[in-house]
């Protein structure tokens, strides 16, 4: 039968979602708390794979087995072999035509900046940081030229395995609570690093660089040189 499961993590001490030779990675150590509960190899298929120091609230991934298990077990059961940092939140029984993947009707990705001049260290890894006053406004005018089907090519890492670089964003928005601004995005699926280079090009429009006419200019570019590095990803 498949399973689907919703699984949050820290992702600040793991080497990102795909599994690797060294095992550590979150598909790592789900795979193996999972093969425990089962009695056998259990292969998992997540909605999207993140990056290394990237965390997850609500990731949904499935795995087919042919053992029955109560959803208990996938949940309290997996998540006592599980390390500290990552928690099966939810589990259910689906139809085998469920796939965590092609299934998904869209994405979202919460981005947390700390702004302030003084770095963080309570939120340490789980925020990025930038230590100059930034332009909301600025900042939420460039991002509404993102909004819509686009080719977002010059938001893209050279390393992206995407068939398409046309993505449809469905959300873009940056608000203020306190210190700590939020970038929410909401999208049918994500490139690699789009998000983490989105951001990173908000801040030279925050910090007064480049206008927020520049943002639609780099999209229409399809030119990831022109635009500016990747951002941290421990706010992600």
């Amino acid at each position: 039968m498949r399973v689907v499961l919703g699984v949050e993590y820290d992702g600040g001490s793991f080497a990102g979602w795909q599994s690797q030779a060294h095992g550590n990675t979150v598909q790592d150590v789900l795979e193996k708390a999972l093969a425990e509960i089962a009695g056998l190899p259990v292969r998992v298929v997540c909605a999207g794979r993140t990056d290394a120091g990237v965390h997850a609230f609500g990731q949904v991934a499935h795995f087919d087995v042919a053992v029955d298990r109560p959803d208990s077990a996938w949940v309290r059961g997996v998540n006592s072999s599980l390390p500290s940092t990552v928690a099966v939140r939810w589990s259910r029984v689906v139809n085998n035509d469920f796939h965590a993947r092609f299934s998904a009707m869209s994405r979202s990705y919460s981005y947390y900046l700390l702004n302030r001049p003084v770095r963080p260290g309570l939120l340490s890894g789980r925020v990025g940081w930038f230590h100059r006053p930034l332009d909301l406004e600025a900042m939420n005018s460039g991002l509404q030229q993102l909004i819509g089907e686009h080719d977002f090519s010059a938001f893209r890492a050279a390393e992206c395995q995407a068939k398409s670089p046309v993505k449809h964003l469905h959300l873009a928005r940056v608000q203020a609570a306190g210190e700590v601004l939020r970038f929410d995005f909401r999208a049918s699926a994500f490139l690699h690093h789009m998000v983490r280079n989105i951001v990173g090009a908000l801040i030279y429009v925050g910090k007064s660089k480049c206008p927020p006419q520049w943002i639609g200019e780099l999209l229409e570019s399809r030119d990831r040189t022109l635009a500016a590095p990747t951002f941290d990803g421990a706010g992600l």
